[in-house]
């Protein structure tokens, strides 16, 4: 091979290099301090969880503890945005170091990723507007429903849908847009929070909507890369302490204006 073609490759090799996303390699706790930053990604489009305020910055009670796991380690918080779909991905590609973003605890995610001990929880549940009769599934028959791709509610009420022909699910790639879909009409119910009318209720003719029944209660742990027991642990000793502390109960009336539900021990 000529000498100016093999310069031309790796010329363009170094470039496509260039171009990807760089690794969070930092897998313990005394990696993540030398390095100097912790990584964490977020969904900012799920309040009150994450969510921007006013000068466009990630804020919400998951954010509050993803800078309150920064203040413990002494470094500071860089955040990865991602959707609901895009939480696993960050971890099995070490874009980042742990994913605090509503995640629920689920066996079938367990079999990729890690998690901390439940630090919140909440109830999925099925809201519409008052005016629409909806007690079970068997009410949903007939109705478009939307949710947010690859969350709790989305297995659940394609579950629902499978048992009751005619449900019409219709999938949004993240929760901002779900409930502008309910908001405007385009959807008859939707799936979503506990939290998710307070939300409703904000927007025009938001005064209309309600919780109509619960689907499943879920907790959130911190996910973390397979295999990463030190992170892990170390995580639950911190998430023990900000519990018995009240930390965590404060963040929740804070952010959900209720308190935690009962949360798990495993």
């Amino acid at each position: 091979m000529p000498n100016r073609l093999k310069l031309v490759l790796a010329a363009l090799a170094l470039a496509l290099c260039a171009m990807l996303p760089v690794a969070a390699t930092a897998q313990t706790v005394d990696e993540i301090i030398a390095r100097g930053k912790l990584i964490v990604a977020v969904d900012t489009t799920t309040p009150p969880y994450g969510f921007l305020d006013a000068d466009l910055k990630p804020t919400g009670f998951d954010i509050e503890v993803a800078n309150k796991m920064g203040e413990a380690l002494g470094v500071p918080v860089e955040f990865v945005t991602v959707t609901s779909p895009g939480r696993i991905p960050s971890l099995l590609t070490k874009q980042v170091d742990v994913v605090i973003s509503i995640f629920s605890i689920t066996p079938a995610r367990a079999i990729q990723i890690d998690y901390s001990i439940p630090y919140a929880g909440q109830s999925a549940v099925v809201i519409a507007p008052k005016s629409t009769a909806i007690k079970s599934h068997a009410d949903l028959v007939g109705k478009k429903v939307g949710l947010t791709r690859g969350t709790g509610e989305d297995g659940l009420l394609t579950a629902a849908a499978e048992a009751n022909p005619g449900i019409e699910i219709l999938r949004f790639d993240d929760y901002s847009s779900l409930l502008q879909a309910m908001v405007s009409g385009q959807i008859d119910a939707m799936g979503g929070g506990d939290y998710g009318e307070i939300y409703l209720k904000k927007a025009q003719n938001g005064d209309d909507f309600e919780q109509k029944y619960i689907l499943k209660t879920f907790y959130f742990g911190i996910g973390v890369a397979k295999g990463n027991d030190n992170l892990r642990q170390w995580i639950n000793t911190w998430l023990f302490t900000q519990k018995t502390d009240g930390v965590l109960e404060a963040l929740s009336m804070k952010y959900r204006n209720q308190p935690l539900p009962a949360l798990p021990v495993f």
